[in-house]
């Protein structure tokens, strides 16, 4: 195992390449879809209805990916991400046309699929096994300041030179910054944790030789993708939400801006205080916040609505962790890559129809949508109780 100080930098160093990663792609369209939208003679609705095809190619791509990093490490997949996002973004900036445009939000899809959480939580677990938890947690940490560095900067680009230059100095970005890090910094697995192809004799399996698709995936693949529909909605619409809920604009905008705080607030919490306990007390923790904050909003009204926006961030933040912390403690480092890719098949779905599907309840519902938001979550702490501690454990080997 590669000695604290080394884990120290790979930590520091690949969440500067995931803040990069999130910021460039995730987060772009925030700042830049409005005047993509005007160069093209098109509404707002087509270059976000194009990202949301762009995130289901990360959906189809995922377990392809995860199994390649259990076989082989994540270094080389992680590399080729940096270069599969420069040239996306090379496209977006040189598009001559709405075509060109979607291609290359089609590349960047493939380099989300490549490039983010789920491909750094397989890279970690290659290298670190069970002892990946601290690293998880510290790379989200870092990354969980993505839109409060990217979105200015993209906006200042944007206003100075125009949103096609902005991506292509994102696209430099990813080779002068991204792709050394992913490629010089992230150390090859030592294939103690990766695992070699079954034999043709044997069905595809998942951790130690199991199933693929039994009850724990099961639970876990509905718990994370209800909690990140809410997630994805609330990032989409959460301002609105609040000003119907009795905010005004000014506090709807002050108090949206709390999410990323409180996430990374929680994180700093999960990464001191309750590492020391299971990570399943983390998740079903999380997944009761957001209903929470969502019942006093629509007693107390606006007043409420930096409460509420505190709660739902820091479920988010810890969210974010289980999602790469749980599946590795139900069933083992060996075949993790490849299911995180399943478990995320079903929340990238979910999260590319979340916002048009919500701005429609929205319109019906008001601010009682988060009733809807607030089942989701409800559900997935069902899910995480019926994942007992005790077959976590036993699946694990602990």
């Amino acid at each position: 195992m590669p000695p604290v100080s080394h884990r120290t930098v790979l930590v520091l160093t690949l969440g500067t390449a995931q803040t990069l990663g999130w910021g460039t792609t995730y987060y772009l369209p925030a700042i830049l879809a409005a005047p993509m939208a005007q160069s093209f003679g098109v509404s707002g609705e087509w270059i976000y209805g194009i990202f949301s095809v762009a995130m289901l190619l990360t959906a189809f791509i995922g377990p392809a990916v995860g199994h390649r990093i259990d076989r082989f490490g994540g270094r080389g997949v992680l590399t080729a991400s940096s270069l599969v996002f420069a040239c996306g973004l090379a496209l977006l900036g040189a598009a001559p046309n709405l075509a060109v445009f979607a291609l290359g939000w089609g590349v960047i899809g493939l380099g989300m699929g490549m490039g983010l959480y789920e491909a750094a939580f397989a890279t970690l677990t290659a290298i670190y096994g069970r002892n990946a938890r601290n690293a998880i947690t510290g790379i989200t940490l870092l990354a969980g300041f993505a839109s409060t560095v990217c979105w200015p900067l993209s906006a200042v680009m944007e206003a100075e030179w125009g949103w096609r230059m902005a991506c292509f100095v994102w696209a430099g970005a990813h080779l002068l910054i991204g792709l050394p890090i992913n490629r010089f910094m992230v150390p090859q697995a030592t294939g103690e944790y990766t695992a070699p192809p079954p034999p043709p004799s044997q069905p595809a399996a998942g951790a130690a030789g199991g199933p693929i698709f039994d009850r724990p995936m099961i639970l876990l693949a509905l718990a994370f993708a209800a909690t990140w529909i809410t997630s994805t909605a609330l990032a989409a619409h959460l301002p609105r939400i609040l000003e119907l809920a009795g905010a005004s604009k000014t506090a709807a905008i002050t108090a949206a801006a709390l999410v990323g705080p409180a996430q990374v607030a929680a994180r700093i919490l999960e990464f001191g205080v309750l590492q020391r306990f299971h990570p399943l007390l983390s998740a079903r923790l999380a997944t009761i916040t957001h209903p929470v904050g969502a019942a006093i909003l629509l007693i107390f009204g606006g007043p409420a609505c930096y409460l509420f926006t505190i709660l739902h961030g820091a479920g988010n933040g810890v969210m974010t962790i289980a999602k790469g912390t749980l599946p590795l403690a139900i069933f083992g480092p060996v075949g993790y890559g490849r299911r995180q890719g399943w478990l995320a098949a079903p929340t990238r779905f979910g999260q590319a129809l979340a916002p048009f599907i919500f701005a429609i309840l929205l319109e019906h519902f008001g601010e009682y949508v988060l009733l809807v938001t607030s089942a989701l979550c409800l559900t997935a702490c069902a899910a995480m109780l019926l994942l007992r501690r005790t077959e976590a454990e036993a699946r694990a080997g602990t």
